[in-house]
């Protein structure tokens, strides 16, 4: 279990994320036209995995278009903007944004990929959303890199998350 803050506030996570080096653990989630996904659709492909509480709050809006716009110039490489929103939320926030080098995923069926990821509030008001992470999968979904946002209204190291490609 980690400890992060909101607003100086402790929260806690169900676990621990995936350790660099390790093999990133399977998901399954759902794109913005309601189709399912996993992670062995990306393989062979580069991941960064932004990670965030809600498409809805200003500091995941940002971090959704640091990462599109750092995304059109990484070869070989996605970003997948992964939260517990709604698919039509996520949709509705690239569309009006104009944001196309981005993937947008859903864990909002069963909340497993929080979960298995260890990243999970378990309590606090964002509880059950995913607190704000960033993992960088190499080809193979190798772990090279993983930032846990120690306060949620922060954004994430940017630099060092893209340094790891």
């Amino acid at each position: 279990m980690a400890t992060i803050t909101l607003g100086g506030n402790p929260i806690n996570t169900n676990g621990e994320l995936p350790k660099v080096g390790s093999n990133a653990p399977q998901f399954q989630l759902v794109k913005t036209d309601l189709s399912e996904v996993t992670l062995a659709d990306f393989a062979g492909s580069r991941l960064v995995l932004n990670i965030f509480p809600s498409i809805d709050t200003g500091t995941c809006a940002a971090s959704v278009r640091h990462f599109n716009e750092s995304a059109s110039k990484l070869e070989n490489t996605k970003v997948l903007c992964i939260s517990r929103d709604l698919p039509f939320a996520q949709k509705r926030f690239c569309g009006a944004e104009g944001l196309e080098n981005v993937v947008n995923l859903s864990d909002f069926k069963s909340g497993s990929f929080g979960k298995e990821y260890g990243l999970e509030m378990t309590d606090g008001p964002l509880n059950a959303l995913h607190s704000r992470v960033v993992i960088v999968l190499d080809e193979n979904g190798v772990v090279k890199y993983s930032e846990q946002v120690a306060e949620i209204a922060d954004e994430p190291n940017y630099e060092a998350a893209l340094a790891s490609l």
